[in-house]
């Protein structure tokens, strides 16, 4: 029997081997979704031989990882070679569908390209300003940033290759300097790209898991699925086809130990958030546990043998903080025991 969430595990590097450097892990993954910035380094940290999520700030410091809306209109953590093809293949589809909330806002298209000149001119020369600078020399230049303006501009230039997020957490910088040796792709290689990496990484998955990731039309979809097909093993169960890297199944053995026992995952990870259909790991009676009211934050998950069997959050604060989990049904023995030993390896 094909055990999707177990594979999954293996084929994410979350059960094992882990990758050998943050940037390794990120480009593996080709995106990790990046909304909190500490998840996001725990969720990139343990997909590493490491496990620190120093060395992923540090991978962020110096330009090797970045982060942007390079698809769905989601920050994202992205190799910085990739964020330029990225951007250009996933970006555009939601820059259309935001035309109105643009207009809504008054951001025509004289303002954006004078905030983009703005932006060109105070950043120019390798300067770094946070994200609070920026927006005040939009404001002091006659660009209002009151509501939601400030933060639509600068994800309209991110999503159109202009600016992207950097050093820290929130410092906003050039990408023409700040990604030197970007990688060229034509459309149709960076369609093949895009899915096989996908499959590679996020596998088993649906095609339907693949749009709803790359957020692409079906016409690329096809595309780009037909160019990585020859590259991926299929695999069908209940009557849907799965597709993945033909080494997972073999990575699986090599960790299955591992794979069979306790994670703790931040709240936005790839192994939640990667697919459309998270039936394979979630059951259904429980999906909205994850994410309470349908507010969009997700919250850390408990994961035993490929399944999610409840959530997790931080309790008490300091040398006295601990683990506090909640199963949406009861946590076995096993995985009661097993928790706190997970919580206190966490990057």
């Amino acid at each position: 029997m094909t055990d999707i969430g177990m594979l999954r595990l293996a084929a994410q590097r979350i059960a094992g081997p882990g990758m050998a450097g943050p940037g390794d892990a990120v480009r593996w993954l080709t995106a990790a979704q990046a909304q909190d910035h500490g998840g996001a380094l725990a969720s990139v940290a343990l997909r590493t031989t490491s496990g620190s999520r120093a060395a992923v700030q540090a991978a962020l410091d110096a330009g090797e990882i970045v982060k942007s809306w390079p698809m769905r209109g989601t920050l994202h953590l992205v190799a910085a070679e990739d964020l330029p093809w990225l951007v250009h293949l996933a970006a555009p589809r939601v820059v259309a569908t935001t035309t109105a909330r643009r207009a809504e806002l008054g951001l025509d298209t004289k303002t954006i390209e004078y905030a983009d000149q703005l932006a060109r001119d105070a950043l120019r020369g390798g300067i770094v300003l946070s994200r609070n600078e920026l927006l005040a020399a939009w404001d002091a230049a006659g660009v209002s940033t009151v509501g939601q303006r400030g933060y639509s501009l600068l994800r309209h230039l991110a999503m159109t290759g202009v600016l992207c997020l950097g050093p820290g957490d929130q410092q906003v910088v050039l990408v023409e300097e700040w990604i030197p040796q970007p990688r060229v792709l034509d459309r149709e290689e960076a369609l093949g790209e895009l899915a096989l990496r996908y499959f590679r990484s996020h596998g088993p998955a649906t095609g339907k898991d693949f749009t709803r990731w790359a957020h692409l039309v079906a016409a690329d979809v096809r595309a780009g699925l037909a160019i990585a097909r020859p590259d991926l093993a299929s695999v069908t169960v209940d009557g849907v086809e799965y597709l993945m890297d033909p080494r997972t199944p073999e990575a699986l053995a090599g960790c299955l130990r591992r794979a069979r026992g306790v994670f703790l995952l931040p709240g936005f990870d790839e192994f939640i958030l990667g697919y459309a259909d998270r039936g394979a790991v979630v059951p259904a009676e429980y999906a909205a546990r994850i994410v309470p009211g349908g507010n969009g934050v997700f919250q850390p998950t408990v994961v035993s043998a490929g399944r999610v069997v409840g959530t997790w959050k931080h309790a008490g604060r300091g040398a006295r903080q601990t683990v506090a989990a909640t199963p949406f049904e009861s946590f076995t023995d096993a995985v009661a025991t097993a928790i706190p030993r997970a919580y206190a390896a966490l990057p």
